[in-house]
């Protein structure tokens, strides 16, 4: 399998580093070799201190990631409770990371119109899960980067524009 694999990663989610834009590719030779040509001419470079932040992170993991893990496991939480019994609802429970996919099917409504409509009445903002593609069509991104009991509100606000719309379009 070594032949045929490639591994793709970054520090984005793991270090904490997603506006730092770096990641790397470990692949066959001949495939790096055409990946090497392809980043010079998609990109201009990588800035030395980047480069270096990302071997001291590579170096010394983080003391902070069991937190981190931790942190986001307990909002993860505050969403699947807050949202267990919705009638409209569903929410993909996530092993990891700092996003969650709530599917919003049953409003009737498409990703877009369902977070435009939610940003407007509920001052919550979503990303409309077609940002990543046609296998995300009916579920709208919900990010783990509040705190707790913040999210918690924002999950009752985005239950009840649900059910409005359920009882608006039915």
């Amino acid at each position: 399998m070594v032949e045929r694999t490639a591994v793709v990663d970054s520090l984005s989610k793991s270090h904490a580093m997603t506006g730092w834009r770096l990641g790397w590719v470990i692949g066959p030779e001949e495939l790096i070799e055409h990946l090497t040509n392809l980043a010079l001419c998609m990109l201009y470079g990588c800035p030395d201190f980047i480069q270096d932040a990302a071997c001291h992170a590579l170096e010394h993991p983080p003391q902070e990631l069991a937190q981190m893990r931790e942190t986001y496991r307990q909002r993860r939480d505050v969403v699947l409770a807050t949202l267990a019994d919705s009638e409209v609802l569903e929410v993909l429970t996530p092993k990891a990371g700092m996003f969650m996919m709530v599917d919003i099917r049953r409003t009737g409504l498409s990703t877009q119109a369902f977070a435009d409509r939610l940003l407007a009445e509920q001052n919550v903002s979503v990303l409309s899960g077609e940002a990543f593609g046609p296998s995300a069509a009916g579920f709208v991104r919900l990010s783990l980067t509040v705190d707790a009991k913040l999210l918690g509100e924002a999950c009752k606000r985005i239950e009840r524009c649900a059910e409005q719309c359920l009882t608006t379009t039915t």
